[in-house]
């Protein structure tokens, strides 16, 4: 049984939600929603890169956030609730020049108050790059 909330939205409606946003300017581009996970794209490239020409940590974190975010998100009743990052941490397993990473949002704990995901990140052979936690809070919208 799925988890969302949001069961009936697309990729294409998510990928719509880019527009204007760092997920733009990072090309990362949401490529799939499981029954429990959400999956998206983003090109290692001058965009994402560090000077010494590798992937930049902090565009994998971006890449980790922008899934358990969003995710978090489907999860929840609009008209009630929205959510806020409060945590997360990377460990980065390996190092990228080119290429593409895709990275993976799987619940670990969907409670009343708070949300955490993992995300896996790897390579286009299927290897770890980075794997993320990250933390949300649920809030109750007011009146």
């Amino acid at each position: 049984m799925a988890i969302w909330f949001r069961d009936s939205m697309s990729v294409d409606e998510m990928n719509a939600m880019r527009a204007n946003t760092m997920l733009d300017v990072l090309g990362i581009r949401f490529t799939a929603i499981g029954e429990d996970s959400l999956e998206g794209t983003m090109p290692v490239d001058d965009r994402t890169v560090q000077p010494f020409r590798i992937l930049h940590g902090g565009a994998n974190v971006a890449l980790a956030e922008t899934l358990g975010s969003l995710a978090s998100w489907l999860c929840l009743d609009p008209d009630r609730f929205y959510c806020v990052g409060v945590e997360i941490n990377a460990n980065h397993l390996r190092a990228m020049r080119e290429g593409i990473v895709t990275g993976v949002a799987t619940p670990i704990h969907l409670g009343r108050s708070t949300h955490v995901w993992e995300v896996r990140i790897r390579d286009e052979q299927d290897r770890p790059v980075c794997v993320s936690r990250m933390t949300m809070a649920v809030l109750e919208k007011r009146a």
